[in-house]
């Protein structure tokens, strides 16, 4: 049995670096599973995911060839891809996530924004909802979120009762 990685290393080649992020839109990848997957590398037009040595190996990317497309968050079936912007807005981000559950969420939609453990951390405002052809029945859901959360709002949970746009 193999021992997991540390998530230092992990993280190498798929989380950009706050300097990146302050540039714009930035592909996320939180793919940690060493399986046999390789669409986000396909979708990639920009050539920022780099080519798979192995098809079991993890994503790795090249944040300067990033334009934060997008193009890969509906592609990934693990949902582990996400785009980041915090340059949004002064204090706000916007965070592009997987979503496939109903009923879609629509624009100007307060949501319970979720981390990783699935715990509410803030309020966010939904800005965008993309759902085509393309995207193969996963939606695309950009949602407003404070922009210190950025890199830990990773769901939402739709509908229930909203507090003030973007409270903890």
């Amino acid at each position: 049995m193999r021992d997991k990685p540390c998530q230092e290393s992990r993280t190498h080649g798929r989380i950009p670096g706050a300097e990146r992020r302050a540039r714009g839109p930035c592909v996320v990848m939180e793919c940690f599973e060493d399986i046999p997957c390789d669409p986000c590398h396909d979708a990639c037009r920009q050539g920022a995911i780099r080519p798979f040595d192995d098809l079991n190996h993890l994503p790795e990317v090249d944040f300067d060839k990033c334009n934060g497309c997008g193009a890969c968050i509906s592609v990934c079936p693990g949902l582990a891809i996400f785009v980041v912007d915090e340059t949004w807005k002064d204090d706000l981000a916007v965070v592009r996530l997987p979503y496939e559950f109903l009923p879609l969420p629509a624009p100007g939609d307060v949501v319970a924004g979720l981390d990783r453990s699935g715990r509410r951390c803030c309020t966010a405002k939904v800005i965008r909802v993309e759902k085509t052809k393309r995207h193969d029945r996963t939606a695309v859901v950009w949602i407003e979120v404070p922009k210190a959360l950025s890199m830990e709002v990773r769901h939402i949970r739709v509908g229930g009762s909203a507090r003030g746009l973007h409270e903890g």
